[in-house]
């Protein structure tokens, strides 16, 4: 067959047998690259939608009792139990409930519940919820709670019951205290103690009228006199020789 060449010739080569023979073989496709073998895999446990809601589900049930609203709050976290009967049987939140009588916040708070298992469903590492929440603050002012705990806004007493349930389960795990930190804090608070006793005993008819240590709820006793701590949330900050003090996590002004 012709070839009509319209172009310079600027050079030439020779296609040997051998040369045909390379170019089949290269044109042969590769064996296919399986890419979800190739890609990297990270530690975390991703639940997904073939995980079916089973007919039980094991769970808790917390009451909350704001001054921002007019009756008592419950939510119940369910949890879903992965791998029953095994040595890594885990429990991982899988759906929330808010029930109250007052119906002043009912559209918010069922928009944030299923939210709230929508991502609990999808699974993986759920626990910044929490964070979030209790992140949110509420224009008109928080509150403190039993215990002497400040909540910035009622979104955040949630927040703060979601926490709780995951440290319950095992999902998060609050930093230990060393025993220098722990021996600190009781020194401390024996020191107030003492001074509060001192300050009162000159005048036993004027006790009752002076500051005492009185218990705020959930078994914790704080002056009440004591401030907000800024780094627990704790109303648990005292005046101790010129230095503010927290009788619960031990933090110091003067360091």
């Amino acid at each position: 067959m012709a070839v009509k060449i319209d172009k310079k010739i600027k050079g030439y080569a020779v296609v040997t047998a051998e040369d045909k023979a390379r170019e089949v073989a290269a044109a042969v496709p590769a064996a296919p690259v399986d890419q979800a073998a190739a890609e990297p895999k990270d530690n975390v446990i991703q639940m997904h939608e073939r995980i079916e809601r089973p007919d039980v589900l094991v769970g808790s049930t917390y009451k909350i009792k704001s001054p921002l609203v007019e009756h008592a709050m419950y939510v119940t976290i369910n949890d879903i139990v992965l791998n029953a009967g095994t040595e890594h049987e885990l429990r991982r939140p899988f759906e929330v409930f808010i029930n109250s009588k007052s119906m002043d916040h009912f559209q918010w708070i069922v928009a944030l519940t299923r939210i709230m298992s929508a991502v609990f469903r999808k699974g993986g590492d759920v626990t910044f919820l929490v964070e979030e929440m209790k992140a949110v603050f509420d224009p008109r002012g928080g509150y403190f709670k039993a215990g002497g705990v400040y909540m910035p806004s009622l979104v955040a007493e949630i927040g703060a019951v979601v926490e709780e349930h995951m440290k319950s389960i095992g999902l998060i795990h609050d930093p230990e205290l060393s025993a220098h930190q722990k021996a600190l804090i009781a020194e401390k608070r024996k020191q107030y103690e003492d001074r509060i006793k001192k300050e009162s005993a000159p005048a036993p008819a004027e006790v009752g009228a002076s500051e005492t240590i009185a218990v705020t709820g959930e078994g914790t006793s704080f002056p009440p006199s004591a401030t907000m701590c800024h780094k627990c949330s704790t109303k648990a900050l005292v005046i101790m020789d010129g230095c503010a003090t927290c009788l619960n996590c031990g933090y110091s002004k003067c360091g």
